[in-house]
């Protein structure tokens, strides 16, 4: 006998601290718009200017202004009840939006990181004035974005590469205005191509130290702060439990851990115990227990 089992509890705080508010989310898609609209003003500037830097700038930026768009879309869909098809709900959508932007994100780390090798091997006359004044507005555009993922961006993969996507655009927005400065005093063109290193750097490292914990969830990976073999000994500890079998530990979202496993016992009674113990000693919210009077081994499949 199967009794599939949510400790509500837990799931409220996970809403609470692991879920990005309504009011995040509309407030991404408001930055989405300023930021498109900042880029037209960077391609703009950049051809009054002759700067293929902040071209490559603007560029990046609608990058990122897609990342956020991507993020809100992927938002709105997770918080869709589950379906017919859907039985886990929409959650996922999240970390694939979250995936989509890590891709993003290094795709836009490699783009810099050969515009900076460009531009230090020839670099290019532009007008450091026009620079300084467009990329000061840039970066209270992309300083106020950043602040508005960076309060979700500690739980939420999706909302820390947008929180990413922003830091480096307000880092790169930071590297123009230097440029410009070095220009207009020291006529120094290459510092453009030493920021643009640097920040790629950044943009390539944050995606590939990403990478790994998307990756799990997306395949159904086990947590790693929860061992199997500790969660079958929690268990066995139970009176009238004889043995457990046919373990699986996923990860739904970055918040929610599912449990399945097939428990031998003769008490019907013990599924609310064993999954008050899982929630409250591992933290896992979602259990789906099977009822047995002898190992079914040999015929489990997984």
């Amino acid at each position: 006998m199967t009794e599939h089992s949510h400790n509500h509890k837990h799931h409220d705080i996970c809403h609470h601290h692991g879920e990005v508010s309504e009011k995040s989310v509309n407030l991404l898609l408001l930055s989405f718009v300023v930021n498109m609209m900042l880029s037209v003003v960077e391609i703009i500037g950049g051809i009054w200017a002759g700067s293929v830097a902040l071209i490559g700038d603007a560029l990046h930026n609608t990058s990122d202004a897609l990342s956020i768009l991507i993020a809100v879309i992927a938002f709105k869909i997770g918080h869709k009840k589950a379906s017919a098809k859907y039985t886990y709900g929409f959650k996922r959508a999240e970390i694939i939006g979250g995936f989509v932007n890590l891709i993003l994100l290094f795709i836009s780390g490699i783009y810099l990181l050969i515009e900076g090798i460009e531009r230090l091997i020839a670099p290019q006359p532009i007008d450091g004035m026009l620079i300084i004044f467009i990329s000061i507005l840039a970066l209270l555009i992309d300083a106020a974005t950043a602040k508005i993922s960076h309060h979700d961006s500690h739980h939420n993969t999706n909302m820390k590469m947008v929180f990413v996507h922003n830091l480096a655009d307000a880092f790169g927005s930071i590297g123009v205005i230097i440029s410009g400065f070095c220009v207009v005093k020291f006529g120094f063109y290459r510092v453009d191509g030493i920021i643009a290193l640097l920040i790629a750097s950044y943009m390539i490292c944050q995606s590939i130290i990403s990478f790994p914990k998307i990756v799990n969830i997306l395949m159904n990976a086990a947590p790693d702060n929860i061992n199997i073999e500790d969660i079958k000994q929690t268990i066995l500890q139970i009176n009238g439990v004889k043995g457990i079998h046919h373990v699986h530990l996923w990860c739904i979202n970055e918040n929610d851990i599912g449990l399945e496993c097939h428990v031998e016992t003769c008490q019907l009674q013990i599924i609310p115990q064993i999954a008050s113990l899982v929630q409250e000693k591992f933290g896992i919210s979602h259990c789906n227990i099977q009822i047995e009077e002898k190992d079914c081994c040999e015929h489990c499949k997984l």
